[in-house]
């Protein structure tokens, strides 16, 4: 059997909580739209594949879905409007595809983002 080798580790341009401008994808994987998105995965991620999982952020005025998360400090994290992070809706990007960064997910926002994303995770 051939072992597959490692990847090389790569230097990562983002960090975890940057809020991202990325093509999300709709679910039925179809079509996306350029919006924002918040980095959650750690460093280990992006140093073994060069990927990153990022949570959607969408407009306050949309419906509410559970486990949102209302970002507090609209200005820090670089967004125009009430925005909420949506952790239900996650995609995993190269980072070719981040078009940029544009701020930072408030540090009082995290633990929430995190709670929700435990909830939605299958666990032993």
């Amino acid at each position: 059997m051939r072992s597959i080798p490692p990847m090389t580790a790569s230097v990562s341009k983002y960090r975890p909580w940057d809020v991202v401008v990325v093509p999300f994808p709709y679910s039925d994987q179809t079509q996306a739209t350029v919006r924002p998105g918040v980095i959650v995965s750690g460093p280990r991620l992006h140093q073994q594949t060069s990927q990153y999982y990022v949570a959607m952020i969408t407009n306050a005025k949309h419906s509410a879905w559970d486990g949102d998360v209302a970002v507090g400090n609209l200005k820090g994290a670089g967004l125009p409007v009430p925005s909420v992070v949506r952790p239900a809706k996650l995609a995993t990007f190269d980072e070719s595809a981040i078009v940029r960064a544009v701020g930072s997910l408030p540090t009082k926002d995290r633990a929430e983002v995190l709670k929700s994303l435990r909830a939605f995770v299958a666990s032993s």
